[in-house]
C-alpha cells in the first residue's frame, strides 16, 4: 500500500436510492475498473487447471477507510453493496446486494443457480451459513461412472445436467438476512435489477473468458445472450442487458428465495437439467421445494503469529477450508518458519519448503476425512481432532527441518483418534472458482462470505422463464466437487463420494479473525480458486498476521502451495535460484498461473480499516 494512512473511497450516493441508479455512474464505475485489465494473453499451460484463466495484473494501492468497508470482485458489486452500508443497511444486507450483481456482472463465478458459505460476526457470537448445492435424490455414488466402470473425463461431466446440484446460494442469504437484515429484501434486489434493465459494460476480464470457453456457446440461450451472431463474444465495452434475470430478480424481491424452488422458475430449472440431449440430470421440482439453508456451528482455532494470539472461525465441513488452512498454520507454528522473514520482499526457498511440506500433510487428510457431516462422522469424534496441538506436532515432526532437508514430496494421512477410519482417501481430481466477499458494516459486525458455480459458468446451462427475453442465469456444476470414483480398488467408499441429498466437498474459507484476548474483530478474508482457495487464503494471514503486511500487500505476494504432489509456484513471480533451491529437495516445481481472487479488511491501528483486492482480478474496496 503506498499511502497507508489516506483516506480512501470511491463516490457514491448519500444514501441508498430510490429511483435508478444513473446510468452514467454505472459505466463509469465500470470503465475505471476496466482502466488496468488485461495486461497479458491468458497462458495456455496450468498445471491444474484453474478456476479462470490469467487476464492480467493490475497493481492496486490499497484502501483505507474509517466507518465500514466492502470488498467484492468487481466494482458494481462493491458499489451496490457501498449503496447499502451507506443508507445504513447491515453487513447481510449488503452481501445480499453484492450477490445479485455479482450474479449479473461475473457470471463465470457466482450466482443465483449457485451455493455459497457466509460466516458472519454480530459483535456477540459467530454464525456460520451453509447454501453449499446438494445431490439431487435420484443421484447416487455411480454418477459419474461410465458403463465400463471407469470415472468420466471432467468436460464430459460438467457440461449438461448430470453436475447440476441443487442451488443454495439465495435461500441461504435469506436465512442470514432473516436474523440480521435490517434493509427490506426488496430494496436489496434493486441494483441488479437496475444494471440488468439498464445494461453494464462487458469487462476485459468476462470478455476474455468468453472467447476461450470452449462449451459456452453450445447451449442456445447462453449464445443468444453471450455472443454476437457470428459466435464470437461481444467486444470489450459492449453494453449487456439481462430482461431475463431483471424478471427473476423481480420474483426474488417479491416472494424471497421461494421463487427460485417453487413455480416457473423452479420448472425451468428442472426442464433445463433434465433436458439436455446428451447428459441430463435428475433434478426434481422436489428436490429444489425441500432444499434447506442450514446453520453449522463454526470452526474456531487459536493460533500465535508475532507472539500474539489469535482466533481464526471459518466453515466446518462440507467446507475443507477452515481445516485445512488451520492445519497448515498449525503445522508450521511446530516449524522453525516463524523465524524466516521474507527475502527481498519474497517467501524464500527454505519457508516455501516448509510451507509446502505443511501443505502435502494438511491436504493427505482432507482427502481422508473431509466430507459432509451429515453423512460422514469426524475422526475421534470431532473435527477438531485434526487441529488438536498433539496432533499438529506429531504431524510437524514429519516434515525435514536440517539445512537441505528434502522434501516429502506426497504425504499420508494422519490417524488424529484410536479408531481408523473405513474410508478410502480420494485422489486429487479437478476443483474449480468462486468469488469472494468480505464486509465490515457501521456497527462493526463482518462477514466473509465465498459463493460459487464451481467451474467457470458453471454447467454452462442458461435458464430463462422466457426465451423471447434475452438473458437468464446459470447452472452450477457443483457434483463434480464430489469424488468420481466413489470407492477404492478394494471397494472401500470415498468419504466424498455422491450420495442422495449430500453437499459435495469444499475448499471455500472465509475467514474471521479475531483478536484472543480482547475479542475484537482483527480481519475478514478469502478467495476464489478452487483448491487452491486454501492456499491464497493462508498466505494472506500470514502475511498480514506473521510478516506484518498491509492486506493489500500480502495479496500481491506470489501464489504458492501443494495439493499433496508437485510443489505449486505463481508463474514469473519467483527467482530462478528459489527454484532451483527446492528442486535440488527433491520437490517436483510446476510454475503456472494461479489466478486468485482474494479480497481482505483489516482493523488499522486507531480505528477504521485497511482493505485489499486482488491484482489479478478486477475487485476493488469502497467506504467511508
Amino acid at each position: 500500500m503506498n499511502t497507508p494512512a489516506a483516506e480512501r473511497r470511491n463516490p457514491a450516493p448519500s444514501s441508498m436510492p430510490q429511483g435508478p441508479t444513473p446510468r452514467r455512474l454505472l459505466l463509469c464505475l465500470a470503465a475505471a475498473a476496466l482502466a488496468g485489465c488485461a495486461l497479458a494473453p491468458a497462458p495456455k499451460d496450468a498445471t491444474p487447471a484453474q478456476p479462470e484463466a490469467a487476464t492480467g495484473f493490475t497493481s492496486k494501492s490499497g484502501w483505507a477507510t474509517r466507518k465500514f468497508a466492502v470488498a467484492a470482485a468487481n466494482p458494481l458489486a462493491t458499489e451496490a453493496g457501498y449503496r447499502v452500508l451507506k443508507a445504513g443497511g447491515t453487513a447481510v444486507d449488503a452481501a445480499v446486494a453484492v450477490q445479485m450483481v455479482l450474479a449479473l456482472v461475473e457470471p463465470q463465478s457466482s450466482g443465483l443457480g449457485g451455493g455459497a458459505f457466509l460466516v458472519h460476526w454480530d459483535g456477540r457470537r459467530v454464525q456460520a451459513f451453509d447454501g453449499r448445492e446438494t445431490a439431487p435424490a435420484a443421484a447416487d455414488e455411480n454418477l459419474f461412472l461410465k458403463p465400463d466402470g471407469k470415472p468420466m473425463a471432467f468436460p464430459d461431466a460438467v457440461v449438461g445436467g448430470r453436475s447440476v446440484g441443487v442451488p443454495g446460494a439465495v435461500r441461504m442469504l435469506e436465512l442470514a438476512h432473516r436474523q440480521h437484515g435490517k434493509r427490506p429484501w426488496a430494496e436489496l434486489m434493486q441494483p441488479a435489477i437496475e444494471l440488468a434493465e439498464q445494461g453494464f459494460t462487458v469487462s476485459p476480464r468476462l470478455h476474455g473468458l468468453l472467447a476461450n470457453d470452449k462449451f459456452l456457446r453450445n447451449d442456445p440461450v447462453a449464445r443468444a445472450y453471450f455472443y454476437a451472431a457470428d459466435g464470437q463474444p461481444w467486444p470489450v465495452g459492449h453494453v449487456l442487458k439481462n430482461p431475463e434475470m431483471a424478471a427473476v430478480l423481480r420474483a426474488v424481491a417479491a416472494q424471497g428465495a421461494r421463487a427460485l424452488h417453487e413455480g416457473s422458475i423452479a420448472a425451468a430449472i428442472v426442464a433445463k437439467v433434465r433436458g439436455h440431449a446428451g447428459n441430463p440430470g435428475a433434478m426434481t421440482l422436489a428436490d429444489l421445494a425441500g432444499y434447506q439453508a442450514k446453520e453449522r456451528e463454526p470452526l474456531c482455532h487459536d493460533w500465535v503469529a508475532r507472539g500474539k494470539a489469535y482466533r481464526l472461525c471459518g466453515m466446518p465441513p462440507p467446507s475443507s477450508g477452515a481445516i485445512a488452512v488451520g492445519q497448515i498454520l498449525g503445522l508450521l507454528a511446530h516449524t522453525g518458519a516463524a523465524t524466516l522473514p521474507l527475502n527481498q520482499g519474497l517467501p524464500g526457498a527454505d519457508w516455501l519448503h516448509l510451507y509446502t511440506e505443511a501443505a502435502r500433510l494438511a491436504f493427505a487428510d482432507r482427502a481422508q476425512y473431509l466430507a459432509d457431516p451429515d453423512f460422514v462422522a469426524p475422526p475421534a469424534g470431532s473435527w477438531m481432532s485434526l487441529l488438536a496441538p498433539d496432533y499438529l506436532a506429531q504431524r510437524a515432526a514429519l516434515i525435514g527441518q536440517a539445512p537441505g532437508a528434502p522434501s516429502m514430496k506426497t504425504a499420508q494421512p494422519g490417524t488424529p483418534g484410536p479408531l481408523r477410519t473405513s474410508f478410502a482417501p480420494m485422489p486429487e481430481q479437478v476443483e474449480y472458482g468462486t468469488s469472494h466477499i468480505s464486509i465490515v458494516d457501521a456497527d462493526g459486525h463482518a462477514l466473509a462470505m465465498t459463493t460459487t458455480i464451481e467451474d467457470a459458468f458453471g454447467s454452462r446451462q442458461m435458464v430463462t422463464t422466457d426465451a423471447s427475453r434475452p438473458g437468464g442465469f446459470l447452472l452450477n456444476n457443483e457434483l463434480t466437487d464430489f469424488s468420481f470414483a466413489p470407492r477404492d480398488a478394494s471397494g472401500a467408499p470415498m468419504a466424498n463420494r455422491v450420495q442422495p441429498g449430500k453437499r459435495p466437498r469444499s475448499s471455500m474459507s472465509p475467514t474471521l479473525v479475531f483478536d484472543k484476548a480482547s475479542g475484537a474483530l482483527v480481519m475478514s478474508a478469502g478467495s476464489p480458486g478452487g483448491a487452491l482457495i486454501i492456499h491464497y487464503t493462508a498466505k494472506t494471514l500470514y502475511g498480514t498476521l506473521q510478516w506484518g503486511l498491509t492486506p493489500q500487500q500480502a495479496i500481491d505476494l506470489p501464489n504458492f502451495g501443494s495439493l499433496n504432489g508437485p510443489t505449486l509456484l505463481e508463474e514469473g513471480r519467483f527467482p530462478a535460484a528459489t527454484v532451483q533451491a527446492l528442486r535440488t529437495r527433491g520437490a517436483e516445481v510446476r510454475e503456472m498461473p494461479m489466478t486468485s481472487g482474494l479480497q481482505a479488511l483489516q482493523r488499522r491501528e486507531g480505528g477504521g480499516w485497511l482493505g485489499g483486492a486482488d491484482p489479478r482480478r478486477e475487485g476493488i474496496v469502497m467506504g467511508d
